[in-house]
């Protein structure tokens, strides 16, 4: 199977480097005008899934692929992608202006679930053409996004997210309202959904009491009624990760979260986090970060 493109390889596709505060993030967000990557200077890009979100205003005649549909974009558009579905761009050389912006999932913590709207559902609209006065529209949205990120605004990021959401509701409201009711899905996108909701209903850690309970696929498979081996099964189809490897990344987040931002010791962390040893907790942190849970809050 294909490899799923992550962040980090969307920097060295695009600039030939990874920003150097990256591996340092609990969220990552940035924002770009589409000029160097049209035209001429337009580069394939392939059918595959990536592990972020993207929401691309493209000016200019181009194709879009994604899952199993090709769209044709005559003017311009706004176009939705996200983990759970593979895509690709044609005649990119074609297309004049635009912008785009990626994000992933932590970026939002603890504002929701990005797959609940339906611009990022596998079975709802992923490309909106657009009249001149949305592209107006949708234009002022991402100037806003290119001058709060180049701001020094200390709480920016929150702008960021705030501007992702009227640029999700925008598009969502284009569509006459018998099309948002959610279209029926297929039992493997039924259980990734469950599955995830699991996941996100033990976050965020707001009190020291709290204690992450489901830490393994079994535990997963067991709420959800389904043997273990189909909900991996499921899981692998759907993300192109182990069941454990989202698991993993989702505790991993939330400690990155209560380390930068809880004056709780590494010990109260490891205890809401569900590891029955502080040692076992420091050997999973360093296994991801390559560094301790203490020399991470201190850096």
């Amino acid at each position: 199977m294909e490899k799923i493109e992550n962040i980090e390889d969307f920097y060295l596709q695009k600039f030939n480097k990874i920003p150097d505060n990256l591996q340092q993030e609990i969220g990552h967000f940035n924002v770009f005008r589409l000029e160097p990557f049209v035209g001429e200077q337009a580069k394939p890009v392939p059918y595959k899934r990536r592990d972020y979100y993207k929401i691309s205003l493209v000016i200019g005649k181009s194709r879009v692929h994604y899952a199993d549909k090709v769209v044709e974009i005559q003017k311009q558009a706004l176009v939705f992608s996200n983990p759970l579905i593979p895509f690709k761009w044609e005649n990119l050389e074609s297309v004049s202006n635009g912008a785009f912006c990626v994000f992933n999932q932590s970026f939002f913590h603890q504002y929701g679930n990005l797959n609940q709207y339906e611009v990022f559902l596998p079975n709802g609209t992923h490309v909106f053409e657009l009249t001149d006065d949305q592209l107006s529209e949708i234009t002022s949205f991402y100037e806003r996004m290119f001058m709060e990120k180049n701001s020094e605004y200390l709480h920016k990021d929150d702008i960021l997210r705030t501007v992702v959401l009227e640029i999700l509701h925008y598009a969502m409201k284009m569509q006459p309202a018998v099309s948002i009711v959610k279209q029926q899905i297929n039992s493997s996108q039924r259980i990734s959904m469950l599955f995830q909701d699991l996941l996100e209903r033990q976050f965020p850690i707001d009190e020291s009491y709290q204690q992450v309970k489901l830490r393994s696929a079994s535990d997963f498979a067991k709420q959800l009624n389904i043997h273990v081996t189909h909900l991996n099964r499921v899981i692998k189809s759907i993300y192109n990760k182990t069941t454990t490897q989202i698991i993993a990344e989702r505790i991993l987040q939330e400690a990155k979260v209560l380390l930068k931002y809880s004056v709780w010791s590494v010990s109260e962390i490891a205890y809401a986090l569900g590891f029955t040893e502080t040692t076992h907790f420091n050997n999973f942190f360093k296994k991801y970060v390559q560094t301790s849970p203490l020399k991470f809050r201190n850096a």
